[in-house]
């Protein structure tokens, strides 16, 4: 995701945390509902008190879907929110540098030192 996806899609995200955590956290959210089983969490129950099945490997498919409902939720909240956040930062103070600042370096156009010394 951090590498081939990115350079595909061509999105700024310099920091991969999409690619680290949205990708990992959706890849482990969807896994969840496929390896969860009554002998790692017993608390779910049918009436007699026999643990029933929580993931597909212990005979719940249903569980892969409640995980896929859940995953876009929660993409969906963080697509809103954050859609939020940058439109009102956008308006109050602005979320791009000039052409300019980002040639001259931000180390140096935004906090007026060198980040790195790449001479000798």
């Amino acid at each position: 995701m951090v590498t081939a996806v990115k350079s595909k899609f061509g999105y700024d995200d310099t920091l991969d945390a999409f690619g680290v955590h949205g990708a990992g956290g959706t890849l482990g959210a969807i896994l969840t509902g496929v390896f969860a089983t009554r002998e790692i969490n017993d608390a779910l129950k049918d009436a007699a008190g026999k643990a029933l099945p929580l993931g597909l490997v212990d005979g719940n498919p249903a569980q892969v879907l409640n995980q896929a409902i859940g995953v876009a939720i929660s993409w969906g909240l963080a697509i809103a929110g954050t859609l939020l956040i940058l439109k009102i930062v956008d308006l109050l103070i602005g979320v791009r540098v000039t052409e300019e600042q980002e040639v001259e370096g931000l180390d140096l156009s935004m906090h007026g030192e060198e980040g790195y010394n790449l001479e000798g």
